[in-house]
């Protein structure tokens, strides 16, 4: 049976032995006692297993089937959940048959690997054993010459060759600028010479080329490192030491160089003397001893000091500088890797593992430290223990103690940086980074006081990019690695922000009303706290939050708005509306037309009152109980002498009420035309009298010359029209003679009557003629204001004649 390995895409074929472990029906079959596999390539291990499924047992099943390398208290441990092969392990299992593969193969994969299946019997638990060993090794080549002086010569590994593979050949340590057949590993050459050495690679492990041997004598040029890799600790020191041969007898040179460090001058083809370089000044010593050896010593290792180093010589034309790999030295520092196993409320249990990336050579033993004492009991690369919070745990290489990991230990409490530092103000960019001193390094979580969700940020750094005020509050770091969970105590972070759109209030809420206590509140959300200012319109009234009426009056009433204010900013509220509420004032009344109220005419009476809600207007009359009226107006048409007296107006709203009283006096229609009537006789009478006193004269006269004509005609001129007024004069005989006068009148109030009266005096002599007179009498009316229809009705009414009498003294 065969095992096959791929290397870097080819299939190596290993010669392999069946073995069978097992008793009766129950057992493990591997197809190979042992493999060697080259680094870096992929491994198959395949095995087959039986066990009893009829006979007098029950019904068997297999419930769980695994690889693996080591055991572990109680079970052994599944290789597919070993941290060490995460994402390198493949089973691949049918029916009996199960393979193993392992991809990326490292030194450290060298192990014996066994096979277990569990079935559902109670003794159904089953390994094979022994297993598989793997050897994981670089490729060990050698160069042979395939019979004396064939001029053939071949490239051996310890490890089967992959087959097809291909080959790399060296002449005194340059490449030879060809590959062979991939059919055949040989080189054949016909101009072998006795100073040539040469050397093989596989191709694809170019750092892994056989050492140089001479195929021509014992004696050639040629240059074997002692070791392909050293891996050092930092501040440690080295020797790196190598063997050369020349086939002449007389060196000229030699030094040691490194391509890594040449790489930094200007012509890197030109290998310099680490003696003359300056970062190794004082750290570089070379020693030669008998037997062409030469060591490389370099003291004080720093990480740069990890490089590849070459052995260069030359003998007369001959120079070695090969393109060959020489010894590559590793810097490393030992790493303490940790397993956290279960957390308790005061301790841990872990597992640690002293790592690096290189292995020094030979057998190494290890020892370890916790709080700074030496753990004595365990020489190996794993410890497993408690640990406290307080513990700090390293590790060294047994001999090398100088070259000491560093220590594991917990989190410390975390510590809270705020950036930019001073005062955080709304929609400035704000970083909040947690920081704990702690190996292996910490995981930090970021949490907010009360809030029940999940983390903020699972970064050291939690980062708010535009911070607003809702972001203020107690905020609070966890760190934690697989030792322990440390957490911050609250870091309080408080935005500035300027005024919010300020909210105001009125206490009491509701109707206002005239002469209660009313308090105006503004509070607006700001950090800091906001400076307040109440206006009434655009008038400041106070400088504070809180703006008071003791007893708040009907002038107090209009529209209200306050201004918040800070260093950060201002902003102003919506006006808000105080309506004070108040009872009616005392009303005002008043009539309509004024003057004097006479009969048949109109009026209306007018109430007002201010009131807060509006009022309502009720009309009484007194020691009437029933309103007259309700409503502003009250009107009374066609008035009668029985509507006048006393009237009152109250006006009322759910405040109050107030009345006013109002005296209406009418006056009867008749009585205006008599007391017209008489004034303009008496004034009448006047002028009647002395026309009637000149007419008579003048007729006394006129009859002494003609008969005397027993009539009197009075002119009136300008009066109403000129309208004739009749006047009839009593008999003769009478001492006082009396005068009949018909007058009309005109509507117009402005009109004047005008009297002519002429008196005629027969009984007197020519001869006083001059001595009579004729006296002109204006009278002037002035009516009441009324309507035109009522005027129109007057004048029918009055066109009746006015008859008045006057008594005329005899003159002396």
């Amino acid at each position: 049976m065969s095992s096959t390995a791929a290397v870097s895409g080819f299939v190596v074929f290993l010669l392999s032995v069946q073995v069978v472990q097992g008793q009766s029906d129950w057992g493990v079959t591997y197809g190979s006692t042992g493999i060697c596999a080259l680094k870096g390539s992929t491994v198959a291990i395949r095995c087959t297993y039986t066990y009893p499924s009829s006979g007098n047992r029950p019904y068997t099943e297999v419930q769980n089937k695994f690889w693996f390398t080591k055991l572990s208290r109680p079970e052994p441990v599944d290789l597919r959940t070993d941290s060490r092969y995460s994402g390198r392990v493949e089973y691949r299992c049918n029916n009996n048959d199960c393979t193993l593969r392992i991809t990326d193969l490292k030194e450290s994969d060298s192990a014996e690997y066994k096979f277990r299946f569990i079935t559902n019997q109670p003794d159904g638990s089953y390994t094979g054993s022994p297993g598989v060993t793997l050897t994981v090794t670089d490729p060990d080549l050698q160069v042979k010459e395939q019979g004396s002086n064939s001029g053939w010569i071949y490239c051996h590994s310890v490890c089967d060759r992959p087959h097809h593979s291909s080959y790399i050949w060296y002449r005194n340590g340059e490449k030879i600028q060809r590959e062979t057949s991939y059919s055949s590993y040989y080189y054949y050459s016909s101009s072998h010479n006795s100073a040539d050495s040469y050397s093989c690679a596989l191709s694809g492990y170019d750092d892994f080329p056989s050492p140089s041997v001479c195929v021509r004598g014992e004696t050639c040029n040629k240059v074997t490192y002692t070791h392909r890799n050293i891996c050092a600790c930092k501040g440690s020191s080295v020797d790196i030491s190598c063997t050369y041969s020349s086939y002449h007898y007389y060196v000229t040179s030699k030094f040691w160089f490194s391509r890594d460090r040449s790489r930094q001058w200007q012509n890197p083809s030109q290998p310099e003397d680490l003696r003359k370089d300056s970062q190794y000044a004082g750290r570089v010593q070379v020693l030669e001893t008998e037997g062409g050896r030469s060591t490389l010593r370099i003291t004080d290792l720093t990480e740069s000091d990890s490089a590849q180093y070459h052995f260069k010589f030359r003998v007369g034309s001959f120079e070695w500088r090969s393109s060959l790999p020489g010894t590559t030295l590793t810097i490393t520092a030992l790493q303490v890797q940790v397993t956290r196993i279960k957390v308790h409320q005061f301790y841990t249990q872990a597992e640690l593992k002293c790592h690096s990336s290189c292995r020094p050579a030979g057998q190494v033993s290890y020892i370890w430290f916790k709080n700074g004492e030496e753990i004595t009991r365990t020489q190996i690369s794993s410890y497993k223990g408690w640990f406290h919070p307080e513990d700090i745990i390293s590790c060294a290489l047994k001999g090398h103690e100088t070259c000491v990991s560093p220590s594991v230990y917990a989190p410390k409490l975390p510590s809270v940086s705020v950036s930019p530092s001073g005062e955080i103000v709304e929609g400035s960019s704000v970083n909040l980074t947690c920081s704990s001193d702690a190996n292996p390094a910490a995981n930090y979580t970021w949490y907010k006081e009360n809030v029940n969700v999940k983390a903020l940020s699972e970064e050291a750094q939690l980062v708010f990019r535009s911070i607003q005020s809702s972001d203020s509050g107690e905020y609070y770091c966890a760190a934690e690695n697989e030792l322990r969970r440390r957490t911050l105590k609250h870091i309080s972070i408080d935005v500035k922000y300027a005024p919010k759109l300020p909210s105001v209030s009125v206490s009491p809420s509701g109707e206002i009303v005239e002469g209660s206590s009313v308090t105006l509140n503004c509070n607006s959300d700001a950090n800091p706290a906001a400076n307040y200012t109440w206006y009434k319109e655009n008038q400041t009234l106070t400088s504070q939050g809180i703006y008071g009426f003791t007893s708040v009056s009907i002038e107090d009433s209009g529209m209200y708005h306050c201004k918040s204010e800070n260093k950060y900013g201002k902003t102003t509220s919506t006006s808000v509306r105080v309506d004070v509420q108040y009872a009616p004032k005392p009303p005002s009344v008043s009539v309509s037309p004024s003057g004097e109220i006479v009969e048949g005419s109109s009026v209306t009476l007018s109430c007002s009152s201010d009131a807060n809600p509006a009022a309502n207007y009720t009309w009484y009359k007194e020691n009437e109980d029933s309103p007259k009226a309700s409503g502003q107006n009250f009107t009374i048409t066609d008035i009668r002498a029985e509507h006048s007296g006393n009237y009152y107006c109250e006006a009322q709203n759910k405040r109050g009420r107030h009345n006013t009283t109002l005296y209406l006096p009418v006056v009867p229609g008749s009585m205006k035309s008599v007391a017209a009537g008489t004034f303009s006789v008496v004034f009448l009478a006047i002028i009647f009298l002395s026309a009637f006193l000149f007419i008579r004269k003048k007729r006394t006269l006129k009859q002494t010359t003609e008969r005397p004509d027993n009539k009197v005609q009075l002119n009136m001129a300008s009066v109403c029209d000129n309208p004739s007024v009749a006047v009839h004069r009593r008999p003769a005989g009478d001492q006082d003679e009396l005068f009949y006068a018909s007058i009309k009148f005109s509507a117009n109030q402005e009109d004047s009557l005008y009297s002519n009266i002429r008196q005629a005096q027969p009984n007197r002599h020519m001869e006083e003629k001059d001595e009579d007179t004729v006296e002109y009498t204006a009278v002037h009316f002035k009516s009441a204001s009324v309507s035109p229809e009522s005027r129109r009705q007057d004048a029918v009414e009055d066109s009746s004649a006015l008859y008045s009498t006057v008594a005329k003294k005899p003159r002396v």
